[in-house]
C-alpha cells in the first residue's frame, strides 16, 4: 500500500519502499522462513497424531464411501463420530489455512502489516541478544 503524501508520514510505520540494511533483510527472511517451517512442523505434527486417530476411527465410514458414495454414508460418518470428524476438519483446516497464507505471501508478497510485525520481532531478538531462544536461527 502506497501512501499518497509521504511527507505525512509519522514514521510510526517504515515504508515498504524503503531500504533497509542487507544484513537486516536477511535476518527478516530468516525469522519469515523459520514461521514457514514452524506451521508445517505443526501441521505435520497434528497429522500424525490427531489425524491419524481420525482416519483410524473412521475407517468404517470410510469404507462405505468407498463403496458406496452417498451422503447418507458421509453424515454417518462425520455425524455419528464427532471427535474423529473434528480431528480430521482440524487437520485440514489448518493445512488450509497455512497453504493459502503461504500461497498469498509468494503471489502478492508479504503484506505491510505482517512486515511490521516481523521487523519488530527481529528488532526485540537483537536487542534481547543472544540470550533469546531464536536468536541463533534469526541472527546467525
Amino acid at each position: 500500500m502506497s501512501r499518497a503524501n509521504p511527507s505525512q508520514d509519522s514514521g510510526s510505520e517504515l515504508d515498504p519502499e524503503v531500504e533497509l540494511d542487507p544484513v537486516f533483510k536477511n535476518q527478516i527472511d530468516n525469522l519469515y522462513r523459520l514461521t514457514v517451517y514452524w506451521r508445517w512442523s505443526v501441521i505435520g505434527l497434528l497429522w500424525l497424531t490427531v489425524g491419524t486417530y481420525s482416519l483410524w476411527e473412521l475407517r468404517y465410514p470410510i469404507s462405505l464411501v468407498q463403496e458406496y458414495f452417498t451422503w447418507a454414508a458421509v453424515k454417518y460418518g462425520l455425524v455419528f463420530q464427532p471427535l474423529p470428524a473434528f480431528g480430521l476438519c482440524l487437520c485440514v483446516g489448518m493445512m488450509t489455512g497455512t497453504l493459502c497464507w503461504q500461497s498469498r505471501n509468494l503471489i502478492w508478497g508479504l503484506p505491510n502489516k505482517e512486515r511490521q510485525q516481523l521487523i519488530a520481532k527481529v528488532c526485540q531478538i537483537r536487542k534481547q541478544g543472544s540470550s533469546h531462544p531464536l536468536w541463533k536461527w534469526v541472527v546467525r
